[in-house]
């Protein structure tokens, strides 16, 4: 054992790595012919010099690190440095093991990474959206009527009438994220929404009109169970919680959607989605089905109840129950298929808007009950939902608004075709039927709504989505003054961006 004085250690691994490079040399020269006296001097010369090289470097990177140590006091003895041992010769590794430095005058240090630095809340959100274009004609029927007479249109597209061409139906960015672990932020404004009597009751369009602002609390890691705070949809229907984005037909049908009209509200809801069946979905979503959204299997909700946008006018509040689960038909011999079946209830008191202004001076019962079955395409499915209840509703007659029966629904025969010349297709025919109040417009006039819609949806590309589709239309107009069935023949075509 050979103790060394400051810097043995480095001259100790100088002297190691010289060894190491010199030893192949010197057992090469071993094996062969004995060298002349000229050669031996000339080995011994190189030598010398890495040895002088690597005192030089030494020497240097002693004085450095006595300009870099701090003074040490007088009276502290000079710490002895480690003991070296010396091992004892071993057989040179070969020269293609050995990796000279690139430069024999510069040591380089491994620095460790410094940690991330988290991301700001604003750095995990992300920016999406989609336009909605359409083009609307009445090809025959009630496009006009005399006043008092009901004209064919729609209580969910103002732009079927007699004089339109193309709108924009929708045009949404949405803003979501993670703000930590446990809270998410959704937000979305819509850019295409109109205002009324701006200039003797003209129209404006394009104006801004607030959909969702919400966030989700996850107090579980697994995130099955949420609970949403702010203005968000209404857990009533299955195809009032589906997306527009994400809907074959144009638009919502009359029965189901004139439970909440604008299909949102604010309140607070909790929803819980078991993991068995967030799988089923997950796969159905990557097979390309077109879900109602992750709503949960079981939302319950308490919102004002006075409708989107809308100030509430009394203290009660509207309580909302969903429950939906699928199920895998594989047991079956459908191989893939999945059934999903399920029910919303609704218990409410509303005071609609009535024609002289404000809101009316008693509250209405707005109770209703909704079942719904869907059976994916693979490729053909079927669709469907119902429901029944109490609501608002103007009866002329009295000339005032009571609480009065509604039912109605919709059946949705639709087929999934995923490789055709065109993209992604979708076929799909829906026929829909509604009788009751429409508590949304001023003086909750009734609607008597029969439609046959045929359609198909195809995907150009991934961002591009075009509808089109053609229906026999018998409506009541959603104005109480007009009385009568407007009856006509209506073709649309829709084309979706999405970004």
């Amino acid at each position: 054992m050979i103790r060394m004085s400051g810097g043995g250690a480095i001259i100790a691994s100088a002297a190691a790595l010289l060894a190491a490079t010199s030893a192949p040399a010197l057992a090469a020269a071993s094996a062969g012919p004995v060298p002349s006296e000229a050669d031996q001097a000339r080995t011994i010369a190189n030598l010398q010099r890495q040895i002088d090289e690597l005192k030089a470097m030494v020497e240097a990177l002693q004085a450095d690190r006595s300009r870099a140590a701090p003074p040490q006091p007088s009276a502290a003895p000079a710490a002895s440095p480690p003991p070296v041992a010396i091992a004892s010769p071993t057989p040179a590794p070969s020269p293609a093991t050995i990796t000279p430095p690139a430069d024999a005058g510069q040591i380089r240090l491994a620095v460790a990474p410094a940690p991330a630095k988290p991301k700001a809340w604003y750095e995990k959100l992300r920016l999406r959206g989609y336009t909605q274009l359409r083009f609307n004609q009445i090809i025959s029927g009630d496009s006009n009527a005399p006043a008092g007479i009901s004209r064919l249109r729609s209580i969910h597209d103002s732009a079927i009438n007699a004089d339109s061409n193309f709108s924009f139906r929708r045009l949404r960015m949405i803003i979501q994220g993670d703000l930590n672990d446990h809270v998410s932020l959704y937000f979305q404004p819509d850019f295409a929404a109109s205002v009324s009597n701006q200039s003797v009751g003209e129209r404006r369009e394009g104006t801004v009109s607030l959909r969702d602002m919400y966030a989700d609390v996850f107090p579980f890691d697994d995130k099955s169970f949420r609970i949403r705070l702010g203005q968000s949809k209404v857990p009533y229907g299955w195809e009032n919680m589906q997306s527009s984005s994400n809907r074959l037909a144009l638009d919502r049908t009359d029965g189901i959607n004139s439970a909440a009209a604008g299909e949102r509200d604010l309140g607070i809801v909790a929803y819980y989605t078991p993991p068995k069946v967030q799988a089923i979905w997950d796969r159905l979503a990557k097979d390309g089905h077109k879900l109602f959204g992750n709503y949960g299997a079981f939302g319950f909700g308490a919102f004002n109840g006075q409708g989107l946008n809308r100030t509430e006018a009394d203290d009660n509040v509207m309580l909302v129950g969903l429950a939906t689960w699928p199920f895998e038909l594989d047991g079956l011999g459908l191989e893939g298929q999945v059934f999903e079946i399920g029910g919303s209830v609704m218990r409410n008191r509303i005071r609609p808007e009535i024609r002289t202004g404000g809101l009316s001076a008693a509250g209405f019962k707005d109770n209703r009950a909704l079942i719904h079955a869907i059976l994916y395409p693979n490729p053909i499915g079927v669709q469907g939902e119902w429901n029944w209840g109490t609501g608002p509703e103007f009866v002329p007659a009295t000339g005032r608004i009571e609480e009065r029966p509604l039912t109605g629904g919709y059946v949705q025969l639709m087929g999934k075709i995923d490789d055709s010349p065109i993209g992604p297709f979708y076929p799909f025919a829906r026929w829909q039927y509604y009788r009751g109040g429409f508590k949304a417009a001023v003086n909750a006039p009734r609607l008597e709504t029969e439609e046959l819609e045929l359609g198909f949806e195809f995907q150009l590309d991934p961002a591009l989505e075009i509808t089109t589709t053609y229906g026999w239309a018998s409506r009541k107009e959603a104005d109480e003054r007009r009385l009568g069935q407007a009856e006509g023949q209506i073709l649309r075509v829709q084309a979706q961006w999405n970004y």
